[in-house]
């Protein structure tokens, strides 16, 4: 599952954008959809990469069975959408660059793994040693 959340981040990077990617599957390891950071190619401030794959993955009635895939520790706003929706897993690929929401997700309830793999952490490294002015703009500066 890393895998398709770990391909968005590369196609985001491609793009210009914040490598961070994000996928939403159903209970059965299916892909209901895919996302990625694109605030920088859209413009838009909240296209985080969870927001961005919950949206393609359309409506449900229930997500208590889906689990959210993500590159990077979900910051607090994409944390929140986790709980406001009752997604009821996150697998998060790395949690060393970035320590985001995912305490605060298990201690609600929320099936949290963090992998902290080794191209998760790579990527995002080089990505803040190259554009640290990018980075710290948003997701960086909940960091401090």
């Amino acid at each position: 599952m890393l895998a398709v959340a770990y391909g968005q981040a590369r196609v985001g990077l491609e793009e210009g954008g914040i490598p961070i990617g994000a996928a939403l599957f159903d209970g059965a390891g299916n892909v209901l959809g895919r996302g990625r950071n694109r605030r920088v190619q859209k413009g838009d401030p909240s296209l985080h990469a969870e927001v961005d794959a919950f949206r393609d993955a359309g409506r449900r009635r229930d997500y208590r069975d889906t689990i959210m895939v993500t590159t990077l520790s979900p910051c607090w706003y994409c944390s929140g959408l986790v709980r406001q929706f009752g997604i009821g897993a996150v697998l998060v690929g790395e949690a060393e660059t970035f320590h985001g929401g995912h305490d605060w997700l298990a201690e609600n309830g929320v099936t949290v793994t963090v992998l902290n793999d080794p191209r998760c952490v790579a990527m995002m490294r080089e990505f803040i040693a190259a554009r640290p002015e990018l980075w710290f703009e948003d997701i960086g500066v909940a960091d401090e």
